[in-house]
């Protein structure tokens, strides 16, 4: 397993940053073991796949997870807001780095992805490869 350790910076597009470091990798397939900092505008996806969330204030990042790789990013992230509830659902870039995230992200050399049209979902679904 390689980990990859980076600091966001402030003005930094969470979502867009984490797709630049996969491509800048090479990542085959890497998950998110640790994303800590916080946000000063969240922008989420719900489960419709068409209702998107904004909030316009700082929040702390709670929790970011999913599949990283050089051909797709797949990540779910919460953030709690300034009164301490939470928002959560599918990250989609607009999410802004504040003061700074701390990203760690770990790659498996035993596996890779690639993406595939899935005519039940009408996505780009992944698709799991042994190395």
């Amino acid at each position: 397993m390689r980990i990859i350790c980076q600091r966001l910076r402030r003005g930094e597009d969470l979502l867009g940053r984490i797709q630049e470091i996969a491509d800048q990798e090479s990542l085959g397939l890497a998950v998110v073991l640790s994303a800590v900092g916080c946000v000063s505008r969240v922008r989420l996806r719900d489960a419709s796949g068409v209702t998107v969330r904004e909030v316009e204030e700082p929040c702390e990042i709670v929790s970011v997870q999913g599949t990283v790789s050089a051909r797709r990013c797949h990540l779910h992230a919460a953030f709690s807001k300034e009164d301490l509830s939470t928002i959560g659902g599918h990250l989609l870039e607009g999410c802004i780095v504040n003061t700074t995230c701390e990203l760690v992200l770990a790659e498996t050399e035993e596996w890779c992805c690639d993406v595939e049209q899935d005519p039940q979902t009408g996505y780009d679904e992944i698709v799991f490869l042994r190395r």
